[in-house]
């Protein structure tokens, strides 16, 4: 199973949320998300399973991580509660989508072989209350085990680059994806 991290947090706090939400609104985010993640599964966890719109992304899998083993998915056909040690067994390309204890988990555990970084340069709308949710020990991570493999590309305030494990063999097929995805609007 080849595993890519994307996520999207802010260039100077590695913040990606403030509570449940996005402090900042790009249209063009979403849209490279959902180019990147159609068609393919997906690993969240349960808040961040919460925040999409009616607990679903169409034309995706979504394996979420609870502590809830009682938990109900709104989709059971597409969607499905999995234990942290299933993980391991499943054979599809896996797109590591938060939020940031899945991220810790997934960098700390098993070290996706991508990582799709998108940075917001811009400033947090101060409107959105709540605990800042960072992933600053993932960014550290990123940096320590992880060589940027693609030039940086900027649209509208966010700069978005690909990285992969330093040492490992890189996965054509699935780099070829995220770069379309990504540099072709």
């Amino acid at each position: 199973m080849v595993k890519i991290a994307i996520w999207c947090r802010h260039q100077e706090t590695s913040i990606i949320g403030m509570g449940p939400n996005i402090p900042w609104h790009i249209s063009s985010d979403f849209k490279r998300f959902k180019r990147i993640t159609q068609n393919k599964a997906l690993l969240v966890g349960q808040t961040t399973y919460e925040s999409f719109p009616n607990r679903t992304l169409p034309n995706r899998k979504i394996y979420i991580l609870s502590f809830d083993k009682d938990y109900k998915v709104s989709d059971p056909q597409n969607h499905m509660l999995i234990p942290l040690e299933s993980v391991a067994d499943i054979q599809e390309e896996l797109y590591i989508s938060g939020g940031a204890s899945i991220y810790k988990l997934m960098m700390d555990k098993s070290m996706p072989d991508f990582i799709v970084d998108s940075a917001y340069m811009g400033q947090i709308d101060p409107s959105f209350k709540g605990e800042p949710v960072t992933i600053s020990r993932s960014i550290e991570l990123m940096h320590q085990n992880y060589q940027k493999i693609t030039d940086d590309f900027i649209l509208d305030n966010i700069n978005t680059t690909i990285w992969a494990k330093k040492g490992h063999p890189v996965d054509e097929k699935i780099l070829e994806h995220l770069k379309n995805a990504i540099y072709n609007f």
